[in-house]
Order: structure tokens, then sequence, then C-alpha cells
């Protein structure tokens, strides 16, 4: 029966001529880390601001509510507060739509300020990983020539 051969000496001998450098995987991760507290700080700022501006539309939609729902002496009085409730309204919807447009467009500029320094501090990293690595991996190839 034949024997199957051992590759683990051949592995470790392998695996030890090109060292990982675990230095750069522990800034990676710190990086990636820190990248991803900026970017969920954004996000809860702004669902922080979308709901102050969803908590006072309603506040202010139930005030004009009230007004409407109060008895009137004449029924003309009925469809002039259904109309100035429905104006107000529109109002006040313009005005909140403008202000959740003013929460995304902070959000979206956040965002690609931090991407752009992400993407730049990235760059960086790799640059100087690579260059690390070519000076390890030329540093390797030169003792393996010298040694035969």
């Amino acid at each position: 029966m034949a024997k199957t051969q051992d590759f683990t000496a051949m592995f470790k001998d392998v695996m030890g001529a090109f060292p990982v450098d675990t230095k750069a995987m522990e800034d990676a991760f710190k990086t990636q880390a820190a990248f991803s507290e900026k970017l969920t700080a954004v996000a809860l700022e702004a669902a922080e601001k979308s709901s102050e501006v969803s908590a006072k539309w309603t506040k202010e939609t139930l005030a004009k509510l009230t007004e409407v729902s109060k008895s009137k002496a004449e029924p003309a009085d009925y469809a002039k507060a259904m109309t100035d409730f429905a104006s107000a309204t529109a109002e006040v919807a313009a005005e909140n739509m403008a202000a959740f447009a003013e929460i995304v467009k902070k959000v979206q500029m956040d965002t690609v300020e931090l991407l752009m320094a992400a993407g730049k501090d990235m760059t960086d990293e790799a640059s100087a990983a690579v260059q690390k690595a070519a000076k390890e991996a030329t540093a390797v190839a030169k003792k393996a020539a010298a040694a035969k």
C-alpha cells in the first residue's frame, strides 16, 4: 500500500520563507474600526435629528388638529377650519421636508468626506505594506540565492 507524503514540514518551510506581518493586519483592523466608529456617529446623528424633526412635526400637526376638533357655531366655520388645517399642514410639511433634506445633505457630505479620508489612509497603508513586503521578499530571494 502506498503511503501519502507528509507535506507539513514543506509547508512550514514555505510559510517561514514568507513571513506575515501581523502589525499590518492589526493596523488595518484598527483603521477599519475607527472608520466604522465615525460612520456610525454620522448615522446616529442623522437618526437623532430626524427623530427631532418628526417629533416637532407631530406636535405641530396635533396642535392644529385640536383647533379643527373644536365645536363651531356655524357650519361654514367647519369648512374654514378644515381649509386652514389643510393649508397649515401643507406649509408644515414643506418646512419639515426641507429639514429632512438638510439632514440627508449633511449625511451625504460627511460620508463622502469619511470615504475620501479612508481611501487616502488605505492607499498610504497599502503602499507602505507593499514596500515593506518587497524589501522582505528581496532579502529572502538574496538569502536563497546566496545559499545555493
